[in-house]
């Protein structure tokens, strides 16, 4: 006897793919931002938050985190300062001006001014061209570069480090093309 037919399989249509919800900018920015705070990036952090702050004016978690990276900045470079790593404090201690400002910072509640930490910037800058004037006076050309190359490394507006950077560069040159002994 024949086997019957088995009946046709009629295809289910395939079940629409689930796509997850789209993140906005705004959140994937702040998302970033909170990884870099976490991972001690506060400037990076800033600098996150603030293209969130850009994409969606006064984002909740901006607004909530924006002050104590802020604050966690400014401190760090205090404490770098007390190492002597005056790099690292001079280029926290500016980013800390370049954010003070920004619409998310509650500046009046911080523990200290915008006037206060520019002044500190100004008496690192001061402390540093001394050290480098003393060091070019002495005939320690490199080194006076170097000091002149940190202050410009967190404020390359300084006119003062520029100039004397360009003069002890021209000086070094003219005296590697002196023969030896003169």
């Amino acid at each position: 006897m024949p086997q019957p037919a088995a009946p046709a399989v009629t295809p289910q249509p395939a079940a629409p793919a689930v796509t997850p919800p789209a993140i906005s900018v705004s959140e994937k920015m702040f998302a970033d931002g909170m990884a870099a705070l976490q991972g001690g990036g506060h400037e990076r952090a800033l600098e996150l938050f603030s293209g969130a702050w850009q994409e969606k004016p006064g984002h909740a978690g901006v607004a909530r985190e924006f002050d104590g990276a802020l604050l966690a900045l400014k401190k760090s470079g205090d404490a770098a300062y007390a190492q002597g790593k005056w790099e690292d404090a001079g280029k926290r201690w500016m980013g800390t001006l370049r954010f003070i400002t920004h619409p998310a910072a509650n500046w009046r509640a911080y523990p200290f001014t915008r006037s206060e930490v520019r002044a500190k910037v100004d008496q690192l800058s001061a402390a540093l061209t001394s050290m480098a004037l003393t060091e070019y006076r002495r005939g320690d050309v490199p080194s006076a570069i170097a000091g002149w190359k940190t202050i410009l490394s967190y404020d390359p507006g300084h006119e003062e480090a520029t100039r004397s950077l360009q003069t002890a560069t021209k000086q070094l040159e003219t005296l590697k093309k002196m023969p030896p002994g003169k």
